[in-house]
């Protein structure tokens, strides 16, 4: 299977990551329908260490995804992807010790991506946003990317 390379950015810093199609290949395909992808960060303070996008007006209306390798305890830099019953579609991207959760309890995401770059640069741009408020998240496939 090809690897592809997204890159996401932030409030202005770009990333690239990994699309992780072995671990979620589903769930991967989902996140690359919504290409490009254009939406909000906010600070997910009941996570830990942590931003997420609220999905819903671009995801398709009632659909949900199996978990697929999913996880509560996400590593730095490991996105997840929920699409479940119990909150509403969205990205989490830790950038430390999180553990993911909603008003709801504990939530299990899949890993869609792995960002590749340096993990203080993105822990540096998660703090920014908690003390600093809502940031633009764009996804787009990466420029050296070209199916």
């Amino acid at each position: 299977m090809e690897t592809m390379i997204l890159e996401l950015e932030i409030g202005g810093s770009r990333f690239c990551a990994t699309l992780c199609r072995d671990l979620a290949p589903h769930s991967c395909e989902s996140l690359v329908s919504l290409l490009p992808y254009r939406g909000t960060v906010l600070h997910a303070r009941w996570s830990g260490e942590a931003l997420w996008s609220p999905l819903a007006e671009a995801w398709p209306a009632a659909q949900r995804l199996a978990p697929e390798s999913a996880t509560c305890e996400p590593k730095a830099a490991e996105v997840l992807l929920y699409a479940g019953a119990l909150s509403e579609p969205e990205l989490l991207i830790p950038y430390g010790t999180t553990r993911f959760a909603s008003k709801a309890g504990s939530l299990r995401g899949n890993p869609v991506l792995t960002i590749d770059d340096p993990l203080s640069t993105l822990a540096g741009l998660g703090r920014s946003v908690l003390w600093r408020g809502a940031a633009i998240l764009q996804i787009r496939k990466a420029p050296q990317y070209s199916p």
